[in-house]
């Protein structure tokens, strides 16, 4: 039995959803950070459970053909990024093995055809929202970047490679700032100090900036020069303060204070534009999420004459996207704030078949359902991590839609959905990938389904 520091030599052969390397030592599997497939590497026993075990990558010995330099010189010790030292094709192959095997092993869909992964031509720069936690050092230096991988460390870094680069400039104000007025950060230990984070949204394809300064109080000295100095930079349409005062690790509060500009930015998806608020849910690479949505509308097949509900629709960022092809959409959402975006987004868009309601998607549609028989020819759903509620599926069944088509961010819950509608008269008749999150270990699917063919006798 191996124990707490042996050494082993491994061969890496799989990875894990974290992005950490699987290798076995006499057939007991050790999950190694740092790590890729193809590495042979001498590796520190640092935990060991009953039936397997973490090790700490100390000596490559043969490094895996498919290792790069990260382009990043913080990526190993950050936890933003898994992949960085994978070569970016054999990421997007990882990633659909990735949903092939859990469509199998959760979903019992060993026959389903799992299409490549739609990736992107440059993997960098890509993220139109970044949250950067600010604290202090050893030292006593104010800090501010990324947290290392499962700790509330910081790494102290400006410049995010996944960030719009405007955002190292941002960072940079307000570091200087708070060090010019003797402003101190957030300590979550012992929940003193001001500043908890900053959160940056940019308009990919409007230039249109906002920064949100997350606090531990409600009010910030010096405001005034702050707003001063972020308003030097081109395109800054938004600022404010997300007041914050809970002993959580929550990064938003509900309390909004607006110092300047619109409370809101805007962003393009296709032809349509978009009102996004701080705490508006919208896709972080809006540059995939155009490839995204289109895969959905593409799958729902709308003629123009559908009914279609959207459930989990946010601040109708799909909703819209379908609505300029179907007869109606209604759309669900649990927050109001963007249900309020959504009917703000349908009206400058001049879109007046889309209708929007507050509340669960798993009471809402079931009640409406109940009380007055909602139908519907489509219905996409777009769920948390979590995946969707089986009294919502349950309705969805009952509805009998000619065609669902399911958006998910994990592709182990997708599985268990799916084996939930394919038990009862649904069939899985396409599943595409798309990269959202590269260099990251997720990655979104889109799956078509529709009503279970029998074959002919």
């Amino acid at each position: 039995m191996w124990k707490k520091n042996d050494s082993v030599i491994l061969k890496i052969e799989d990875m894990t959803t974290e992005g950490e390397g699987i290798g076995k030592a006499d057939g007991f599997p050790l999950f190694v950070k740092d790590t890729v497939i193809g590495d042979e590497a001498e590796v520190k026993i640092i935990k060991v459970k009953k039936s397997y075990g973490y090790g700490r990558l100390m000596r490559l010995l043969r490094p895996s053909p498919d290792r790069v330099v990260p382009a990043c010189p913080v990526a190993r010790q950050c936890g933003g990024c898994q992949f960085q030292a994978m070569a970016y094709e054999k990421q997007l192959e990882l990633k659909q093995k990735k949903v092939k095997n859990n469509l199998v092993r959760i979903g019992g869909l060993a026959q389903v055809e799992v299409q490549p992964v739609i990736g992107m031509e440059s993997p960098f720069r890509y993220r139109n929202k970044t949250q950067v936690p600010f604290g202090k050092d050893k030292e006593g230096k104010i800090v501010a970047g990324f947290y290392a991988g499962r700790t509330h460390s910081i790494i102290d870094q400006e410049d995010c490679l996944l960030a719009q680069p405007v955002c190292q400039t941002i960072i940079h104000i307000m570091k200087q700032f708070m060090e010019e007025f003797r402003i101190e950060p957030y300590d979550e230990q012992a929940h003193r100090g001001l500043v908890r984070h900053l959160l940056i949204r940019n308009g990919y394809y409007t230039g249109q900036i906002m920064v949100c300064v997350i606090i531990n109080g409600t009010e910030l000295p010096h405001k005034e020069e702050l707003i001063r100095r972020l308003c030097e930079i081109e395109g800054m349409t938004s600022i404010c303060l997300n007041i914050n005062r809970e002993r959580t690790n929550v990064i938003m509060g509900k309390q909004m204070v607006w110092l300047y500009g619109k409370r809101y930015i805007e962003d393009m998806i296709g032809d349509i534009r978009y009102q996004i608020s701080p705490l508006s849910f919208f896709q972080v690479n809006s540059l995939q999420t155009k490839k995204l949505y289109d895969t959905a509308l593409a799958f729902a097949g709308l003629t123009g004459e559908e009914i279609v509900w959207d459930l989990y629709c946010g601040i109708g960022t799909i909703s819209l996207f379908l609505a300029r092809h179907a007869k109606m959409v209604y759309g669900v959402e649990i927050v109001e704030p963007a249900v309020e975006d959504a009917k703000r987004n349908a009206l400058a868009n001049g879109i007046t078949n889309a209708q929007f309601f507050v509340g669960k998607a798993e009471e809402v549609l079931p009640e409406k359902y109940r009380a007055e028989q909602v139908k519907a020819d489509v219905i996409v759903v777009d769920p948390p991590r979590k995946g969707c509620e089986e009294t919502l599926l349950e309705t969805i069944v009952s509805m009998q839609p000619r065609r669902i088509v399911y958006v998910s961010c994990d592709s182990a819950t997708l599985a268990r959905d799916l084996k939930y509608l394919t038990g009862m008269g649904y069939e899985v008749k396409k599943v595409q990938p798309v990269e959202m999150f590269a260099m990251g270990a997720h990655v979104e699917t889109v799956c078509l389904l529709g009503k279970h063919s029998p074959q002919l006798r």
